[in-house]
Protein backbone atom coordinates (compact mmCIF):
# COMPACT_ATOMS: atom_id res chain seq x y z
CA UNK A 1 0.00 0.00 0.00
CA UNK A 2 2.81 2.42 0.90
CA UNK A 3 4.57 1.62 -2.38
CA UNK A 4 1.51 2.67 -4.35
CA UNK A 5 1.44 6.10 -2.70
CA UNK A 6 -2.33 6.31 -3.14
CA UNK A 7 -5.06 6.31 -0.57
CA UNK A 8 -7.58 3.58 -1.31
CA UNK A 9 -11.19 4.11 -2.16
CA UNK A 10 -13.40 2.50 0.48
CA UNK A 11 -16.81 0.89 -0.05
CA UNK A 12 -18.84 -0.42 2.88
CA UNK A 13 -21.89 -2.58 2.23
CA UNK A 14 -23.99 -3.85 5.13
CA UNK A 15 -27.24 -5.78 4.93
CA UNK A 16 -29.72 -7.03 7.53
CA UNK A 17 -30.22 -10.06 9.70
CA UNK A 18 -27.97 -12.83 8.42
CA UNK A 19 -26.65 -15.91 10.22
CA UNK A 20 -22.97 -16.75 9.96
CA UNK A 21 -22.59 -19.47 7.34
CA UNK A 22 -25.46 -18.31 5.16
CA UNK A 23 -22.94 -16.58 2.89
CA UNK A 24 -19.44 -17.44 1.74
CA UNK A 25 -19.83 -21.18 2.36
CA UNK A 26 -21.52 -22.70 -0.72
CA UNK A 27 -22.43 -26.01 0.94
CA UNK A 28 -24.41 -24.28 3.69
CA UNK A 29 -26.22 -22.12 1.15
CA UNK A 30 -27.13 -25.22 -0.81
CA UNK A 31 -28.71 -26.63 2.33
CA UNK A 32 -30.59 -23.35 2.84
CA UNK A 33 -31.85 -23.23 -0.75
CA UNK A 34 -30.18 -20.24 -2.40
CA UNK A 35 -27.02 -19.13 -4.20
CA UNK A 36 -24.94 -15.94 -4.03
CA UNK A 37 -22.06 -16.51 -6.47
CA UNK A 38 -20.82 -12.91 -6.44
CA UNK A 39 -20.66 -12.60 -2.65
CA UNK A 40 -18.93 -15.98 -2.64
CA UNK A 41 -16.48 -14.52 -5.15
CA UNK A 42 -15.71 -11.67 -2.73
CA UNK A 43 -14.81 -14.32 -0.15
CA UNK A 44 -12.82 -16.45 -2.61
CA UNK A 45 -10.82 -13.49 -3.94
CA UNK A 46 -10.34 -11.91 -0.52
CA UNK A 47 -11.08 -12.61 3.14
CA UNK A 48 -13.81 -14.57 4.87
CA UNK A 49 -13.92 -13.48 8.52
CA UNK A 50 -15.12 -16.16 10.94
CA UNK A 51 -15.28 -13.86 13.97
CA UNK A 52 -16.80 -10.58 12.87
CA UNK A 53 -18.83 -9.25 15.79
CA UNK A 54 -21.55 -6.62 15.52
CA UNK A 55 -24.21 -5.21 17.80
CA UNK A 56 -27.37 -7.36 18.08
CA UNK A 57 -29.83 -5.07 16.27
CA UNK A 58 -30.15 -2.65 13.33
CA UNK A 59 -29.86 0.86 14.78
CA UNK A 60 -27.13 -0.01 17.32
CA UNK A 61 -25.08 -1.77 14.66
CA UNK A 62 -25.28 1.18 12.29
CA UNK A 63 -24.28 3.64 14.99
CA UNK A 64 -21.36 1.45 16.02
CA UNK A 65 -19.89 0.99 12.56
CA UNK A 66 -20.14 4.69 11.69
CA UNK A 67 -18.77 6.13 14.95
CA UNK A 68 -16.38 3.40 16.07
CA UNK A 69 -18.16 3.44 19.43
CA UNK A 70 -20.47 1.03 21.20
CA UNK A 71 -23.94 2.53 20.68
CA UNK A 72 -24.60 2.73 24.41
CA UNK A 73 -22.02 5.55 24.39
CA UNK A 74 -24.02 7.57 21.84
CA UNK A 75 -27.57 6.96 23.06
CA UNK A 76 -28.25 4.82 19.98
CA UNK A 77 -28.59 1.46 21.69
CA UNK A 78 -32.25 0.91 20.80
CA UNK A 79 -33.96 0.30 17.48
CA UNK A 80 -35.67 3.45 16.22
CA UNK A 81 -39.31 3.52 15.06
CA UNK A 82 -41.32 6.32 13.54
CA UNK A 83 -41.97 8.80 14.69
CA UNK A 84 -38.70 8.68 16.60
CA UNK A 85 -38.20 12.36 17.47
CA UNK A 86 -34.46 11.75 17.68
CA UNK A 87 -31.33 10.28 16.20
CA UNK A 88 -27.54 10.29 16.09
CA UNK A 89 -26.15 13.47 17.60
CA UNK A 90 -24.26 15.91 15.44
CA UNK A 91 -21.56 15.92 18.12
CA UNK A 92 -20.56 12.41 17.12
CA UNK A 93 -17.80 11.94 14.55
CA UNK A 94 -18.56 9.46 11.78
CA UNK A 95 -16.25 7.78 9.30
CA UNK A 96 -17.66 10.20 6.75
CA UNK A 97 -16.67 13.21 8.89
CA UNK A 98 -13.16 11.91 9.41
CA UNK A 99 -12.52 10.90 5.80
CA UNK A 100 -14.14 14.04 4.38
CA UNK A 101 -11.78 16.12 6.53
CA UNK A 102 -8.92 14.21 4.93
CA UNK A 103 -10.10 15.02 1.39
CA UNK A 104 -12.35 12.07 0.54
CA UNK A 105 -15.60 12.42 -1.36
CA UNK A 106 -18.30 10.71 0.69
CA UNK A 107 -21.75 9.36 -0.09
CA UNK A 108 -24.48 7.36 1.64
CA UNK A 109 -27.23 5.23 0.08
CA UNK A 110 -30.40 3.44 1.23
CA UNK A 111 -31.23 2.31 4.78
CA UNK A 112 -30.10 4.87 7.37
CA UNK A 113 -32.10 3.91 10.49
CA UNK A 114 -30.21 6.39 12.66
CA UNK A 115 -33.00 8.85 13.33
CA UNK A 116 -35.53 11.13 11.70
CA UNK A 117 -34.42 14.62 12.76
CA UNK A 118 -32.50 17.10 10.65
CA UNK A 119 -29.37 16.92 12.81
CA UNK A 120 -28.89 13.24 12.03
CA UNK A 121 -29.50 13.20 8.27
CA UNK A 122 -26.45 11.60 6.58
CA UNK A 123 -25.55 14.80 4.71
CA UNK A 124 -25.37 16.49 8.13
CA UNK A 125 -23.16 13.66 9.43
CA UNK A 126 -20.21 14.06 7.06
CA UNK A 127 -21.55 12.66 3.79
CA UNK A 128 -21.32 14.94 0.76
CA UNK A 129 -24.48 13.49 -0.70
CA UNK A 130 -27.08 11.01 0.40
CA UNK A 131 -30.18 9.17 -0.74
CA UNK A 132 -31.74 7.37 2.19
CA UNK A 133 -34.69 5.88 4.02
CA UNK A 134 -34.72 7.16 7.62
CA UNK A 135 -36.30 3.96 8.93
CA UNK A 136 -36.26 0.26 8.13
CA UNK A 137 -37.96 -2.41 6.06
CA UNK A 138 -41.18 -2.38 8.07
CA UNK A 139 -42.23 0.75 6.17
CA UNK A 140 -42.69 -1.54 3.16
CA UNK A 141 -46.10 -2.59 4.58
CA UNK A 142 -47.31 0.82 5.82
CA UNK A 143 -49.58 1.40 2.86
CA UNK A 144 -53.07 0.43 1.69
CA UNK A 145 -51.76 -2.82 0.17
CA UNK A 146 -50.15 -3.86 3.43
CA UNK A 147 -53.28 -2.95 5.36
CA UNK A 148 -55.49 -4.90 2.96
CA UNK A 149 -53.34 -7.99 3.47
CA UNK A 150 -53.38 -7.54 7.28
CA UNK A 151 -49.59 -7.25 7.15
CA UNK A 152 -50.11 -3.96 8.99
CA UNK A 153 -53.32 -3.29 10.88
CA UNK A 154 -55.16 0.02 10.53
CA UNK A 155 -52.29 1.77 8.78
CA UNK A 156 -54.88 2.88 6.20
CA UNK A 157 -57.94 3.54 8.40
CA UNK A 158 -59.97 4.76 5.43
CA UNK A 159 -60.10 1.12 4.28
CA UNK A 160 -61.54 -0.23 7.51
CA UNK A 161 -64.79 0.15 9.37
CA UNK A 162 -64.12 2.68 12.11
CA UNK A 163 -63.56 1.28 15.57
CA UNK A 164 -66.21 3.18 17.59
CA UNK A 165 -64.49 3.14 20.99
CA UNK A 166 -61.38 5.13 20.10
CA UNK A 167 -61.54 8.89 20.60
CA UNK A 168 -58.47 9.78 18.53
CA UNK A 169 -58.28 7.43 15.57
CA UNK A 170 -55.08 8.99 14.25
CA UNK A 171 -53.13 8.77 17.49
CA UNK A 172 -51.78 5.29 16.75
CA UNK A 173 -50.55 6.04 13.22
CA UNK A 174 -47.19 7.67 12.32
CA UNK A 175 -48.79 10.40 10.22
CA UNK A 176 -46.48 12.56 8.13
CA UNK A 177 -43.56 10.14 8.08
CA UNK A 178 -41.14 10.25 5.15
CA UNK A 179 -39.86 7.20 3.27
CA UNK A 180 -36.95 8.62 1.27
CA UNK A 181 -34.83 11.79 1.39
CA UNK A 182 -32.17 13.07 -1.00
CA UNK A 183 -29.74 15.83 -0.12
CA UNK A 184 -26.25 17.27 -0.19
CA UNK A 185 -23.99 18.67 2.49
CA UNK A 186 -24.80 22.29 3.29
CA UNK A 187 -28.15 22.23 1.49
CA UNK A 188 -31.75 21.51 2.37
CA UNK A 189 -32.92 18.02 1.59
CA UNK A 190 -35.94 16.95 -0.41
CA UNK A 191 -38.44 14.17 0.05
CA UNK A 192 -38.06 11.69 -2.83
CA UNK A 193 -41.58 10.64 -3.73
CA UNK A 194 -44.33 9.94 -1.23
CA UNK A 195 -44.43 6.80 0.92
CA UNK A 196 -45.96 3.87 -0.97
CA UNK A 197 -45.27 0.27 -1.90
CA UNK A 198 -44.15 1.48 -5.32
CA UNK A 199 -41.68 3.99 -3.84
CA UNK A 200 -40.23 1.35 -1.54
CA UNK A 201 -39.71 -1.05 -4.44
CA UNK A 202 -37.61 1.58 -6.23
CA UNK A 203 -35.36 2.56 -3.29
CA UNK A 204 -32.47 0.14 -3.71
CA UNK A 205 -32.53 0.35 -7.51
CA UNK A 206 -32.29 4.13 -7.33
CA UNK A 207 -29.60 3.93 -4.63
CA UNK A 208 -27.49 1.57 -6.76
CA UNK A 209 -27.83 3.78 -9.82
CA UNK A 210 -26.72 6.82 -7.82
CA UNK A 211 -23.89 4.91 -6.18
CA UNK A 212 -22.34 3.86 -9.48
CA UNK A 213 -22.74 7.39 -10.82
CA UNK A 214 -21.03 8.81 -7.72
CA UNK A 215 -18.09 6.44 -8.12
CA UNK A 216 -17.67 7.27 -11.78
CA UNK A 217 -17.69 11.01 -11.03
CA UNK A 218 -14.92 10.60 -8.47
CA UNK A 219 -12.80 8.59 -10.89
CA UNK A 220 -13.05 11.45 -13.40
CA UNK A 221 -12.19 13.96 -10.66
CA UNK A 222 -9.35 11.72 -9.40
CA UNK A 223 -10.71 12.01 -5.85
CA UNK A 224 -10.56 9.16 -3.34
CA UNK A 225 -14.02 8.19 -2.20
CA UNK A 226 -15.87 6.58 0.70
CA UNK A 227 -19.23 5.06 -0.18
CA UNK A 228 -21.63 3.48 2.27
CA UNK A 229 -24.45 1.33 0.87
CA UNK A 230 -26.81 -0.28 3.36
CA UNK A 231 -29.52 -1.80 1.17
CA UNK A 232 -33.07 -2.38 2.29
CA UNK A 233 -32.69 -5.62 0.31
CA UNK A 234 -36.14 -6.93 1.22
CA UNK A 235 -39.55 -5.93 2.45
CA UNK A 236 -41.96 -7.56 4.84
CA UNK A 237 -44.57 -8.00 2.13
CA UNK A 238 -44.26 -11.20 0.06
CA UNK A 239 -42.81 -10.94 -3.42
CA UNK A 240 -45.20 -12.30 -6.08
CA UNK A 241 -42.54 -14.21 -8.02
CA UNK A 242 -40.11 -16.55 -6.24
CA UNK A 243 -36.78 -16.95 -7.98
CA UNK A 244 -34.87 -19.02 -5.41
CA UNK A 245 -35.55 -22.63 -4.40
CA UNK A 246 -35.89 -21.45 -0.78
CA UNK A 247 -38.78 -19.03 -1.55
CA UNK A 248 -37.96 -16.98 1.58
CA UNK A 249 -38.03 -13.18 1.63
CA UNK A 250 -34.37 -13.03 2.69
CA UNK A 251 -33.16 -15.32 -0.08
CA UNK A 252 -35.10 -13.34 -2.68
CA UNK A 253 -33.55 -10.10 -1.41
CA UNK A 254 -30.06 -11.59 -1.32
CA UNK A 255 -30.40 -12.69 -4.93
CA UNK A 256 -30.91 -9.05 -5.95
CA UNK A 257 -28.08 -7.77 -3.76
CA UNK A 258 -25.74 -10.45 -5.07
CA UNK A 259 -26.41 -9.34 -8.64
CA UNK A 260 -25.53 -5.76 -7.75
CA UNK A 261 -22.31 -6.73 -5.98
CA UNK A 262 -21.30 -8.57 -9.14
CA UNK A 263 -22.11 -5.47 -11.20
CA UNK A 264 -20.12 -3.31 -8.78
CA UNK A 265 -17.02 -5.49 -8.89
CA UNK A 266 -17.08 -5.56 -12.69
CA UNK A 267 -17.51 -1.79 -12.87
CA UNK A 268 -14.55 -1.21 -10.53
CA UNK A 269 -12.42 -3.36 -12.83
CA UNK A 270 -13.66 -1.55 -15.95
CA UNK A 271 -12.80 1.80 -14.35
CA UNK A 272 -9.31 0.54 -13.53
CA UNK A 273 -9.66 1.15 -9.80
CA UNK A 274 -10.34 -2.33 -8.39
CA UNK A 275 -6.75 -2.66 -7.17
CA UNK A 276 -7.09 0.62 -5.29
CA UNK A 277 -10.52 -0.05 -3.75
CA UNK A 278 -11.26 -1.81 -0.48
CA UNK A 279 -14.70 -3.44 -0.35
CA UNK A 280 -15.93 -4.58 3.07
CA UNK A 281 -19.34 -6.19 3.33
CA UNK A 282 -21.15 -7.90 6.17
CA UNK A 283 -24.48 -8.35 7.93
CA UNK A 284 -25.54 -5.96 10.67
CA UNK A 285 -26.62 -8.65 13.15
CA UNK A 286 -27.91 -12.19 13.35
CA UNK A 287 -31.12 -13.51 11.78
CA UNK A 288 -34.60 -12.53 12.89
CA UNK A 289 -35.53 -15.82 14.51
CA UNK A 290 -37.81 -14.33 17.17
CA UNK A 291 -41.29 -13.55 15.76
CA UNK A 292 -40.20 -13.10 12.13
CA UNK A 293 -42.71 -12.23 9.41
CA UNK A 294 -44.20 -15.24 7.67
CA UNK A 295 -42.02 -16.64 4.91
CA UNK A 296 -38.86 -14.77 5.94
CA UNK A 297 -36.68 -17.86 5.55
CA UNK A 298 -34.27 -16.99 8.36
CA UNK A 299 -32.80 -19.58 10.72
CA UNK A 300 -29.96 -20.26 13.08
CA UNK A 301 -27.08 -22.06 11.45
CA UNK A 302 -23.90 -22.76 13.42
CA UNK A 303 -24.51 -20.45 16.37
CA UNK A 304 -27.45 -20.13 18.75
CA UNK A 305 -29.77 -17.15 18.82
CA UNK A 306 -30.41 -14.28 16.49
CA UNK A 307 -31.37 -10.64 16.24
CA UNK A 308 -31.53 -9.04 19.69
CA UNK A 309 -29.54 -11.79 21.42
CA UNK A 310 -26.12 -11.64 23.04
CA UNK A 311 -25.35 -15.24 22.12
CA UNK A 312 -23.04 -15.72 19.13
CA UNK A 313 -25.99 -16.12 16.76
CA UNK A 314 -27.06 -12.55 17.48
CA UNK A 315 -23.71 -10.81 17.04
CA UNK A 316 -21.43 -13.01 14.93
CA UNK A 317 -22.12 -12.48 11.25
CA UNK A 318 -20.91 -13.29 7.74
CA UNK A 319 -18.28 -10.74 6.70
CA UNK A 320 -15.86 -10.36 3.81
CA UNK A 321 -13.14 -8.03 2.53
CA UNK A 322 -11.93 -7.67 -1.06
CA UNK A 323 -9.00 -5.62 -2.36
CA UNK A 324 -7.42 -7.13 -5.48
CA UNK A 325 -3.62 -7.11 -5.46
CA UNK A 326 -3.45 -6.07 -1.81
CA UNK A 327 -5.48 -8.65 0.11
CA UNK A 328 -4.28 -12.17 -0.61
CA UNK A 329 -7.16 -14.23 -2.04
CA UNK A 330 -8.77 -17.23 -0.42
CA UNK A 331 -8.12 -16.30 3.20
CA UNK A 332 -10.11 -17.53 6.18
CA UNK A 333 -9.34 -15.30 9.15
CA UNK A 334 -10.11 -16.43 12.68
CA UNK A 335 -8.96 -13.28 14.47
CA UNK A 336 -11.67 -11.37 16.32
CA UNK A 337 -12.78 -8.19 14.58
CA UNK A 338 -15.59 -5.91 15.75
CA UNK A 339 -17.51 -3.63 13.43
CA UNK A 340 -16.30 -0.58 15.40
CA UNK A 341 -12.80 -1.47 14.15
CA UNK A 342 -13.82 -0.42 10.65
CA UNK A 343 -14.03 3.23 11.78
CA UNK A 344 -10.41 3.27 12.95
CA UNK A 345 -9.13 1.08 10.12
CA UNK A 346 -10.75 3.23 7.45
CA UNK A 347 -9.27 6.33 9.12
CA UNK A 348 -5.81 4.75 9.07
CA UNK A 349 -6.06 3.69 5.43
CA UNK A 350 -7.33 7.14 4.45
CA UNK A 351 -4.51 8.86 6.39
CA UNK A 352 -7.17 10.55 8.48
CA UNK A 353 -6.25 9.50 12.02
CA UNK A 354 -5.47 13.10 12.92
CA UNK A 355 -9.16 13.88 12.43
CA UNK A 356 -10.36 11.22 14.89
CA UNK A 357 -11.54 13.02 18.06
CA UNK A 358 -9.61 12.41 21.28
CA UNK A 359 -12.19 13.69 23.76
CA UNK A 360 -14.16 10.42 23.86
CA UNK A 361 -13.62 6.67 23.88
CA UNK A 362 -13.22 5.12 20.44
CA UNK A 363 -13.84 1.40 20.82
CA UNK A 364 -12.59 0.45 17.36
CA UNK A 365 -8.98 -0.66 16.96
CA UNK A 366 -6.84 -0.39 13.85
CA UNK A 367 -7.05 -3.69 11.94
CA UNK A 368 -4.98 -2.62 8.93
CA UNK A 369 -2.38 -5.29 9.67
CA UNK A 370 -5.08 -7.95 9.61
CA UNK A 371 -6.15 -6.88 6.11
CA UNK A 372 -2.60 -6.65 4.77
CA UNK A 373 -0.88 -9.54 6.58
CA UNK A 374 -3.67 -12.00 7.22
CA UNK A 375 -4.58 -14.48 9.93
CA UNK A 376 -3.10 -14.01 13.44
CA UNK A 377 -2.22 -10.37 12.69
CA UNK A 378 -5.31 -8.86 14.32
CA UNK A 379 -5.15 -6.39 17.18
CA UNK A 380 -8.15 -7.57 19.18
CA UNK A 381 -8.75 -10.65 21.31
CA UNK A 382 -11.81 -9.45 23.23
CA UNK A 383 -15.32 -8.11 22.68
CA UNK A 384 -17.77 -6.34 24.98
CA UNK A 385 -21.29 -7.44 24.03
CA UNK A 386 -24.30 -5.27 24.80
CA UNK A 387 -27.98 -6.01 24.35
CA UNK A 388 -29.57 -2.58 24.29
CA UNK A 389 -28.19 -0.74 27.32
CA UNK A 390 -27.35 -3.96 29.16
CA UNK A 391 -23.77 -5.19 29.36
CA UNK A 392 -24.62 -8.80 28.55
CA UNK A 393 -21.45 -10.78 27.81
CA UNK A 394 -17.69 -10.62 27.37
CA UNK A 395 -15.56 -12.62 24.97
CA UNK A 396 -11.84 -13.06 25.59
CA UNK A 397 -10.12 -15.32 23.11
CA UNK A 398 -12.15 -18.53 22.93
CA UNK A 399 -13.84 -18.02 26.30
CA UNK A 400 -17.15 -16.20 26.77
CA UNK A 401 -18.83 -15.14 29.99
CA UNK A 402 -22.53 -14.35 30.15
CA UNK A 403 -23.28 -11.61 32.65
CA UNK A 404 -27.03 -11.76 32.14
CA UNK A 405 -27.99 -15.17 33.39
CA UNK A 406 -29.71 -17.00 36.22
CA UNK A 407 -27.87 -16.45 39.48
CA UNK A 408 -26.17 -13.20 38.53
CA UNK A 409 -28.20 -11.28 41.14
CA UNK A 410 -26.35 -13.18 43.88
CA UNK A 411 -23.02 -12.48 42.27
CA UNK A 412 -22.50 -16.12 41.37
CA UNK A 413 -22.42 -16.96 37.67
CA UNK A 414 -21.46 -20.29 36.18
CA UNK A 415 -22.07 -19.07 32.62
CA UNK A 416 -18.61 -19.56 31.14
CA UNK A 417 -18.37 -21.10 27.69
CA UNK A 418 -15.55 -22.36 25.49
CA UNK A 419 -16.67 -21.19 22.04
CA UNK A 420 -14.55 -23.79 20.27
CA UNK A 421 -15.86 -26.76 22.24
CA UNK A 422 -19.37 -25.35 22.58
CA UNK A 423 -20.16 -22.86 19.77
CA UNK A 424 -23.87 -22.90 20.62
CA UNK A 425 -23.28 -21.85 24.26
CA UNK A 426 -25.41 -24.68 25.61
CA UNK A 427 -23.13 -26.17 28.29
CA UNK A 428 -21.83 -23.61 30.79
CA UNK A 429 -18.63 -24.61 32.59
CA UNK A 430 -17.93 -23.54 36.16
CA UNK A 431 -15.13 -25.67 37.59
CA UNK A 432 -13.08 -25.92 34.35
CA UNK A 433 -13.36 -22.15 33.86
CA UNK A 434 -13.39 -20.85 37.42
CA UNK A 435 -9.79 -19.70 37.07
CA UNK A 436 -11.02 -17.04 34.60
CA UNK A 437 -13.59 -15.59 37.02
CA UNK A 438 -11.49 -12.72 38.40
CA UNK A 439 -9.89 -12.04 35.04
CA UNK A 440 -13.31 -11.39 33.48
CA UNK A 441 -14.24 -9.24 36.48
CA UNK A 442 -11.21 -7.05 35.79
CA UNK A 443 -11.98 -6.79 32.06
CA UNK A 444 -15.47 -5.53 32.83
CA UNK A 445 -14.23 -3.28 35.65
CA UNK A 446 -11.77 -1.53 33.34
CA UNK A 447 -14.51 -1.01 30.77
CA UNK A 448 -16.90 0.48 33.31
CA UNK A 449 -14.24 2.68 34.87
CA UNK A 450 -13.66 4.22 31.44
CA UNK A 451 -17.39 4.83 31.21
CA UNK A 452 -17.22 6.63 34.54
CA UNK A 453 -14.40 8.81 33.19
CA UNK A 454 -16.11 9.37 29.82
CA UNK A 455 -19.87 9.15 30.47
CA UNK A 456 -22.33 8.12 27.80
CA UNK A 457 -23.74 10.88 25.62
CA UNK A 458 -27.46 11.17 24.88
CA UNK A 459 -29.00 10.82 21.45
CA UNK A 460 -30.16 14.02 19.80
CA UNK A 461 -33.84 14.98 20.14
CA UNK A 462 -36.09 17.15 18.00
CA UNK A 463 -39.06 17.44 15.68
CA UNK A 464 -38.90 14.91 12.83
CA UNK A 465 -38.42 15.87 9.19
CA UNK A 466 -37.56 19.54 9.43
CA UNK A 467 -35.21 21.00 6.82
CA UNK A 468 -36.98 19.55 3.79
CA UNK A 469 -37.66 22.04 1.04
CA UNK A 470 -40.68 20.17 -0.28
CA UNK A 471 -42.21 18.85 2.94
CA UNK A 472 -45.82 17.75 2.55
CA UNK A 473 -48.50 19.46 4.70
CA UNK A 474 -48.90 16.37 6.89
CA UNK A 475 -45.15 16.29 7.46
CA UNK A 476 -45.07 19.97 8.42
CA UNK A 477 -48.02 19.32 10.73
CA UNK A 478 -45.92 17.08 12.99
CA UNK A 479 -44.14 20.06 14.46
CA UNK A 480 -46.96 22.54 14.04
CA UNK A 481 -49.38 20.52 16.18
CA UNK A 482 -46.85 20.13 18.97
CA UNK A 483 -45.87 23.79 18.93
CA UNK A 484 -49.51 24.82 19.04
CA UNK A 485 -50.17 22.48 21.95
CA UNK A 486 -47.14 23.90 23.72
CA UNK A 487 -48.78 27.33 23.77
CA UNK A 488 -52.16 26.05 24.96
CA UNK A 489 -51.25 23.55 27.67
CA UNK A 490 -50.01 24.20 31.23
CA UNK A 491 -47.15 21.74 30.62
CA UNK A 492 -44.63 21.20 27.85
CA UNK A 493 -45.79 18.37 25.55
CA UNK A 494 -42.30 18.20 24.05
CA UNK A 495 -40.85 16.86 27.30
CA UNK A 496 -41.42 13.33 26.04
CA UNK A 497 -38.56 13.79 23.58
CA UNK A 498 -36.04 14.00 26.43
CA UNK A 499 -37.52 11.11 28.37
CA UNK A 500 -35.92 7.70 28.05
CA UNK A 501 -38.53 5.00 28.75
CA UNK A 502 -37.47 2.30 31.24
CA UNK A 503 -38.71 -0.48 28.96
CA UNK A 504 -37.91 -1.92 25.58
CA UNK A 505 -34.84 -3.58 24.11
CA UNK A 506 -32.41 -2.07 26.60
CA UNK A 507 -32.93 -5.31 28.52
CA UNK A 508 -30.88 -8.20 27.22
CA UNK A 509 -32.76 -10.89 25.40
CA UNK A 510 -32.04 -14.09 27.31
CA UNK A 511 -32.09 -17.04 24.95
CA UNK A 512 -33.44 -20.35 26.24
Amino acid sequence: MAERGRRPNIIHIMWDDMAFGDLGIPALKAIRGFECPNIDQVAQEGILFTRMYTEPACTPSRAAVLTGRHPVRTGMSKVGWPLEFGGLSGEEATSANVLADAGYATAFYSKWHLGDIEECYPYNQGFDEAFFDPYNQVSNIWNPQGDAANAALNIAPEQRKKYPYLYDQEALNPDGWVMAIEGKKGEQGREWKEPSAETYAQLDLEAERRMLDFIERQVVAETPFFVTYWPQMLGFAPTPKKQTPQWGLMAEGLRRLDEFIGTLMNRLRELGIADNTLLVCHADNGPMVHDPPAGMGLAETIFRGGKGDYTEGGVRVPAFAWWPGVIEPGQIINDIIHETDLFTTFARLGRALEHVPTDRVIDGVDQTSLLLNGDTHGRRDFVHIYAGDTYAATVKGRVKRHWVTEGIESGVSSAFFDLILDPREKSPLLVPMVHTYSQFDRIRARHELWIKKYPHRPKARGIPFTGLSNARPETQAIGEKLRAAREQLPFDPLEFMDWEPPWGPQQANVVD
